[in-house]
């Protein structure tokens, strides 16, 4: 059939119309032609996508498989799509694979399937002769999307009554929604209560109940299903709960300490979620044990936490009962239970005992007491005033000495006469002062160091000679000597005391050492000596019988040796 546009269209086509077409056109300047070949294949193609219909759950993975027949010698091509867009393998994130498992059969896998996957996937089969298509349609149940937006319909105190819309059930019908709530005093959304039963898939409104008084919230609604629980609502507008008498009373009431003739009561603040509305505060009631009538008195700041109550008449540490309650504007709440408080005890009422005062040196005196017997007003710690006996008491220095019952005063002048006395102190104020006890001071020790130091090494010995330290009159005595040995760079040290003016010293291991003596009294220790200084190195020992004598002079001048030593280093000894 020839068409009006010169198409030739050949029906019902057979192997006998196989050949070359030839169109040609001609008009009086001449003619011009094109030639087509037309093969007739004895087959037309057919496609088959399987399955056509299939139903997953979100997570789960499918697989498509496109199978065609065609003529075997026309080359196929392929094309995956969905809702009629193709496919983009790289941008899916591995959920899709396609794989041609023989020349006439491709398979698509979707792979941890997603709501979104959900669709009509089409297999587009092409050749040089025709094209044909089909489509399969894929379902994913999942659990439910969102709700709508929830409306706050009723508010009360402790209710709220709420509605929504439902949302996509996606394959799997909703089984129950949860109400959530947040407010500024909770972490995160918490789950509410509903009244009377827990709300199922066919209702849509529900009463939150258990909320507290005065509190802004805002609500939302989560949807589940057999699958699982879907996405949240969008919060609804925030709202406030009405106003109602406080429910929660204060705890940790309890108290203590304070002034002399007060009585101090302490709570924990009941927090503003509780409140329950405008103008709270606290009503603290007490009265002594074994009366009848309570005493009131209104705390009108809501974060305060203490009351004190003076009165001159009750003596220290008297019991009363004493509870605490709450209130707002639309009333009176309850009270905390009845616990027993104590007032303060005032300051210390009795001296320290048994003050003795004895000096340790010249610049030292020790003093110890006994502290007075238990009872109201106990010391926390004690203050020791020491003042010389040319000054005024007023003019003493203080040391407090926590709840120990010794101080050894440091830093005092030599030969001088101190009045110590000793006072209990604790958080209410100070107590009496004890009778002032008298220590003189010793004599400062000698000002002289030991001179003419001379030294004698033999073996791993040192002999040590020097003249005696004579003491001035204003100076205490001598009783003995001290010869330390230290080594270079080292804290131990080695110490010798004696009474004579000679010593010996057993070196230790190699190094740098320094020798020095000072004179021993009563009043401390004097002047250190010029120091002898000793090298002397492992491995090198003097023969038996070598001795090497040196005079240390006024001047200092020092002199070195070189010897094996062993002996272990030690310790400082006390005196």
């Amino acid at each position: 059939m020839l068409l009006r546009n010169n198409a030739l269209r050949i029906i019902n086509s057979s192997r006998s119309d196989e050949g070359n077409y030839v169109c040609r056109a001609e008009n009086r300047f001449g003619s011009s032609e094109m030639t087509a070949m037309l093969w007739v294949k004895a087959e037309a193609m057919r496609v088959d996508l399987s399955p056509s219909r299939v139903e997953v759950t979100v997570g789960e993975s499918v697989v498509l498989s496109c199978r065609v027949s065609h003529d075997p010698s026309l080359d196929v091509a392929f094309q995956w799509l969905l809702n009629q867009q193709p496919l983009n393998f790289q941008q899916e994130g591995g959920h899709f694979e396609y794989t041609q498992t023989q020349a006439s059969t491709v398979d698509l896998m979707i792979r941890t399937i997603l709501l979104k996957h959900a669709g009509k996937y089409g297999c587009r089969v092409q050749t040089s002769a025709d094209t044909v298509f089909a489509e399969a349609e894929v379902l994913v149940r999942g659990p439910p999307g969102p709700p709508g937006v929830v409306i706050v319909e009723e508010i009360t105190d402790t209710t709220a009554t709420l509605s929504w819309s439902g949302g996509v059930d996606n394959h799997s019908p909703i089984s129950s929604y949860n109400l959530q709530a947040r407010s500024p005093f909770s972490l995160g959304w918490q789950t509410l209560r509903t009244d009377p039963d827990p709300v199922t898939g066919d209702m849509e409104s529900a009463m939150a109940v258990e909320l507290n008084p005065w509190v802004d919230y805002e609500f939302r609604v989560v949807a589940s299903n057999a699958i699982g629980t879907g996405d949240p609502s969008a919060p609804s507008r925030g709202v406030r709960t009405k106003e109602a008498v406080p429910s929660v009373a204060p705890a940790n009431v309890s108290g203590g300490n304070g002034r002399r003739h007060e009585l101090v009561i302490s709570w924990e603040p009941v927090s503003e979620e509780f409140q329950n509305g405008d103008g709270f505060g606290y009503i603290v009631a007490f009265r002594a044990n074994g009366t009848r009538g309570w005493k009131e008195k209104m705390v009108t700041s809501a974060d305060s936490t203490t009351y004190k109550y003076r009165d001159e008449t009750f003596p220290p540490l008297t019991p009363f009962e004493v509870k605490v309650g709450v209130y707002n504007n639309k009333g009176d709440g309850p009270f905390s239970g009845v616990v027993t408080v104590y007032s303060a005890e005032g300051e210390p009422r009795e001296v320290p005992s048994e003050v003795k005062a004895s000096s340790i040196s010249s610049s030292e005196i020790k003093v110890t007491w006994r502290p007075p017997n238990p009872g109201p007003g106990r010391p926390m710690g004690y203050e020791v005033t020491y003042w010389k006996d040319s000054e005024q008491e007023e003019s003493g220095k203080k040391r407090t000495a926590g709840n120990e019952t010794s101080m050894v005063l440091t830093g005092l002048e030599g030969n001088r006469v101190y009045l110590i006395t000793v006072r209990g102190f604790n958080s209410i104020g100070q107590g009496p002062a004890s009778t002032a006890s008298t220590a003189r001071t010793r004599k400062d020790p000698p000002v002289q160091p030991p001179d003419n130091l001379v030294w004698i090494q033999e073996g791993t010995n040192i002999s040590l000679n020097w003249d005696p330290v004579k003491s001035k009159d204003n100076e205490s005595d001598v009783i003995g000597y001290k010869v330390l040995l230290s080594q270079e760079g080292r804290v131990h040290h080695q110490v010798v005391r004696t009474i004579t003016t000679s010593a010996v010293l057993s070196l230790p291991e190699g190094g740098t050492y320094v020798i020095e003596v000072r004179a021993v009294s009563e009043g401390g220790e004097g002047a250190a000596s010029s120091q002898v200084r000793v090298l002397t190195s492992s491995g090198v020992r003097v023969k038996s019988g070598q001795c090497s004598v040196h005079s240390l002079l006024p001047w200092g001048l020092t002199w070195t040796t070189a010897l094996l030593l062993s002996v272990p280093l030690v310790p400082s000894a006390s005196w």
